[in-house]
C-alpha cells in the first residue's frame, strides 16, 4: 500500500458506473424508466418529462427527491419500478474482484439506489460477498448524495471514521462533501459524470478511468 493511503481503514465505493463500467449503459435503462414514470406522474409527454426529470436531479441531488418534494411520490414504489431492469450487460471483471479482496479493512458501499437493487447489482458481478454494508437512499432519510447529511448518516450509521476512510465515485460533485470531511477521494473518470460545468477538481485526490487497474496498482504494483 502506498504510504500516502497507509492510514485507510475504510473504503467506501459508489455503485452505477463505478463498480461496473459505464459503458455497460444500465443506468440509461433506469434513466427510460424514471422518464416514463415522471411522465406518468406528471401528466407530461415524454420530452417534458425528460426535461422536469433532469432538472429534478439538478435541483435534488436525484430524480426521486425531487418527486418526493413536489408530488409526494413513495421512494419505495418509485425505486421497484425505475429498478425494474435486465443486467444483461453486466459481467464479473476478476481483476477487480481480486483487488477488492487485497484491500485492507473494511468495505462499504454508499449509494443513492436502494439495497434490493444494489444486491442483484453485486450478485451479477460477482461482488456480493465482498461488502460488509450497503448504506442506500433509505438508511439516508432520502437526502441523497451529494447533501451532506447523507454523508454524515454514513459515518454516523456505520461507525465510519472519515479521515481514515476513501470514497470512490463516478460523479466529481459527490466526492466534495466526502472531501469535507476529511476522507480521500478517488474519482472514477469514466464519462459518466452528469455534474455542473465549471466545478472544480481541487477536493479529488485520485482520478482513474478504470477503478480495477488503480486499486490493482496500490495492492500489488507491477508484480502482477
Amino acid at each position: 500500500m502506498p504510504p500516502e493511503l497507509a492510514h485507510i481503514d475504510t473504503w467506501i465505493f459508489d455503485l452505477d458506473n463505478t463498480l461496473y463500467p459505464a459503458s455497460c449503459d444500465l443506468f440509461g435503462l433506469i434513466d427510460q424508466r424514471m422518464t416514463a414514470y415522471v411522465a406518468r406522474i406528471t401528466g407530461t409527454e415524454p420530452d417534458e418529462a425528460y426535461r422536469i426529470q433532469k432538472g429534478f436531479f439538478h435541483q435534488h441531488g436525484t430524480t426521486l427527491s425531487g418527486l418526493m418534494a413536489n408530488y409526494g411520490v413513495d421512494p419505495h414504489h418509485f425505486l421497484e419500478d425505475v429498478h425494474a431492469i435486465e443486467m444483461d450487460a453486466l459481467a464479473e471483471d476478476r481483476r477487480l474482484i481480486a483487488a477488492l479482496a487485497k484491500l485492507p479493512g473494511r468495505k462499504l458501499v454508499f449509494t443513492n439506489g436502494d439495497a434490493p437493487y444494489a444486491r442483484r447489482v453485486l450478485d451479477r458481478i460477482g461482488l456480493s460477498e465482498t461488502f460488509e454494508a450497503i448504506h442506500d437512499i433509505h438508511a439516508c432519510a432520502y437526502q441523497p448524495k451529494p447533501h451532506a447529511d447523507s454523508y454524515a448518516s454514513l459515518c454516523r450509521s456505520l461507525r465510519v471514521d472519515p479521515t481514515t476512510a476513501l470514497f470512490a465515485e463516478d460523479m466529481v460533485r459527490n466526492l466534495a462533501p466526502a472531501k469535507a470531511l476529511g476522507m480521500m477521494t478517488l474519482w472514477v473518470d469514466n464519462g459518466s459524470d452528469q455534474g455542473p460545468a465549471g466545478l472544480t477538481h481541487d477536493h479529488i485526490d485520485y482520478r482513474t478511468a478504470d477503478l480495477g487497474e488503480w486499486l490493482h496498482s496500490i495492492t500489488e504494483g507491477d508484480d502482477a
